[in-house]
């Protein structure tokens, strides 16, 4: 029982003096210079006073009696409810993880089996290459994706040996050609047929030429002149190809560009675009150097087995490989990939907000400014999704980011920083301060709303008016649900996003197809330690949520909220007005009236 400082607190006087003087009370830590009253101390007032002060004092150590009750049986339950999300992290851990393809069984067990294959047609692929590890694994997913890749690099750095393996690995049509200044539309899609020209009818014999290869490399394909341009840009990016007065499809999965050098011409730009996929091939390093004359110095059952693998467009690369048929991958998995991605795999909305805000940074950042058309940035997302998939997850995420770094540069430069600046994105996170905000704004609601029944079931019952984006997760706008318990379902999401992570290993990024043994080590090195960081700041935030979704659902008084939550408290008497604060400070006693 606490009263407010007073010269004559041991002889108090009579009638409505008294009542107002009594009426006086703080609770406690708010006013920490307050004088306690003890027993010893009203003994010592005359017996007419003693009546309202220890009839008062007894009311005020049962209500701290219940308040300390409310105060245990609060945390109790916010400490259960923890320890559900946590157990719920640990089934999903044992079971097939909550970023597995858990809506369609089936689906999930086709992309487990595609993943297998994946991992068998990448260690087929990079038999007798050194360090061109990004380079096999970035041209089978342009060609999962049916996009197409450029090799950027100077002569004698395998770029058309990478080429030839895909084919080899798809057992399809194969064209290869080299294009110089001189090199005219014949060379790439077949003669003009004679006996048609004698009908007038102006026909190409294209078997056997690009219009019917399902893989094809094109080296120095910069030199291609505008008369070979028009008709290669339509049959890259559409499929088709005009034949005469006929329009027919043409079957390429991929098309493998080369070049050694950037094109300089802006009638080339198009050309470029169509590359989505783009890679710099640089010479093998001096500490990859004696790998590589190792293995091509050996014996003649190796030299033979690359001579194999090298052999262009006759045979696969498994016939030299004891790989298990069934886990090899066909021409019909690589086909059905896109389709089976775009139509099960979701993309969320920070994913997307992170695309976004990576063009902007390109775009005014860059010096100079890096242009990504429209069509390049609706492509880079399916091939997110279709990177999801073969990985066995139904969700993109901000990890599969990653990938951009090989997609939006202009220059090979370029692309370090694009790969620094989502590194940085990846160790942010804007979403959990917003959190933070929307807990500050519901905890002063709260406050301001104890004792109005009506008021506080807007807050537990609210109906949205705007979208909050917090982590991969959004607050639906347009139903009636709890705020509070939104936030909690939020949070328990990220914190199991974060924690799995760790606790696993960081599978998302370790296991990742797409990214090669080097590079998802340097990435998880990286960003482990701030992930730690996260998790514990999540931690705290979904219980300081549970926190408050307990306490509104006990009805708890003000007091009791500053003691589950002082930060929060803290935060609301600095912010808020002292007329809104003063009734929450101070309250009557029992059987003392307010009026003077």
């Amino acid at each position: 029982m606490l009263l407010t400082a007073h010269s004559s607190a041991t002889t108090l006087p009579r009638g409505r003096q008294a009542a107002k003087l009594i009426a006086n009370v703080v609770f406690p830590p708010y006013q920490s210079s307050l004088q306690r009253v003890t027993p010893a101390r009203i003994s010592k007032a005359r017996p007419s006073r003693v009546v309202y002060v220890a009839g008062a004092y007894g009311d005020f150590m049962e209500r701290e009696r219940k308040t300390n009750a409310d105060i245990t049986s609060i945390r109790v339950e916010v400490e259960n409810a923890m320890g559900a999300v946590k157990a719920k992290l640990s089934q999903a851990a044992s079971g097939a993880g909550f970023l597995s393809l858990q809506r369609d069984p089936a689906l999930a067990i086709q992309a487990e089996r595609l993943k297998a294959k994946l991992k068998n047609a990448i260690n087929v692929m990079q038999e007798g290459l050194v360090e061109r590890d990004a380079e096999v694994r970035l041209l089978l997913l342009a060609a999962l994706a049916g996009e197409h890749i450029l090799l950027i690099g100077p002569p004698g750095t395998a770029k058309s040996e990478v080429g030839r393996r895909l084919n080899s690995l798809v057992d399809g049509t194969y064209f290869e050609r080299l294009l110089t200044r001189f090199s005219v539309p014949e060379e790439l899609f077949g003669p003009l047929s004679m006996r048609a020209l004698e009908n007038d009818e102006y026909i190409r014999q294209v078997d056997g030429y690009l219009p019917t290869a399902e893989v094809a490399f094109i080296d120095e394909i910069f030199k291609a002149n505008s008369a070979i341009l028009n008709t290669l840009l339509t049959l890259i990016n559409e499929r088709l190809f005009d034949n005469g007065n006929k329009r027919t499809t043409v079957p390429l999965i991929s098309m493998v560009g080369a070049s050694n050098e950037l094109p300089e011409s802006e009638e080339l730009d198009a050309l470029y675009d169509r590359f989505l996929v783009r890679r710099q091939v640089r010479q093998v390093s001096p500490a990859g150097v004696a790998q590589m004359l190792t293995y091509y110095s050996g014996s003649e059952a190796v030299a033979a087995a690359a001579s194999r693998a090298a052999g262009g467009g006759s045979g696969s690369v498994y016939g030299s490989t004891g790989v298990d048929p069934s886990l090899r991958l066909t021409r019909q998995d690589i086909v059905r990939c896109k389709a089976a991605a775009l139509s099960s795999v979701r993309v969320p909305q920070s994913v997307i907000q992170m695309v976004t805000d990576l063009r902007i940074h390109l775009q005014e950042r860059f010096e100079p400014p890096v242009y990504v058309s429209d069509r390049r940035l609706v492509k880079s997302i399916q091939l997110l999704q279709v990177a999801a998939y073969c990985n066995g997850r139904d969700t993109v995420t901000e990890y599969d980011c990653l990938l951009l770094q090989h997609v939006l540069w202009q220059r090979p430069e370029q692309s370090d920083r694009i790969h620094d600046w989502v590194i940085s994105q990846l160790s942010i996170d804007d979403g959990l301060k917003q959190v933070q905000y929307l807990l500050g704004g519901l905890f002063s609601r709260a406050c301001r709303c104890l004792g109005n029944a009506d008021k506080l079931a807007d807050i537990k019952v609210a109906s949205y008016s705007c979208i909050h984006k917090a982590g991969s997760t959004t607050l639906v706008t347009g139903r009636k649900e709890a705020e509070v318990s939104a936030l909690v379902q939020l949070l328990s999401d990220k914190y199991h996003q974060v924690a799995g992570n760790l606790s696993d290993g960081f599978p998302v990024v370790l296991d990742n197809l797409w990214l090669g043994s080097e590079e998802s080590a340097a990435v998880a090195t990286a960003l482990e330690p701030k992930l730690v960081k996260t998790r514990a700041a999540v931690e705290q935030v979904l219980y300081d949520v549970l926190t408050l979704e307990v306490a509104l659902k006990f009805g708890s008084d003000p007091v009791t909220l500053a003691n589950l939550m002082p930060r929060q408290w803290a935060d609301f008497i600095r912010n808020s007005d002292i007329g809104d604060l003063k009734p929450m400070g101070t309250t009557p006693l029992a059987g003392v009236s307010r009026k003077p």
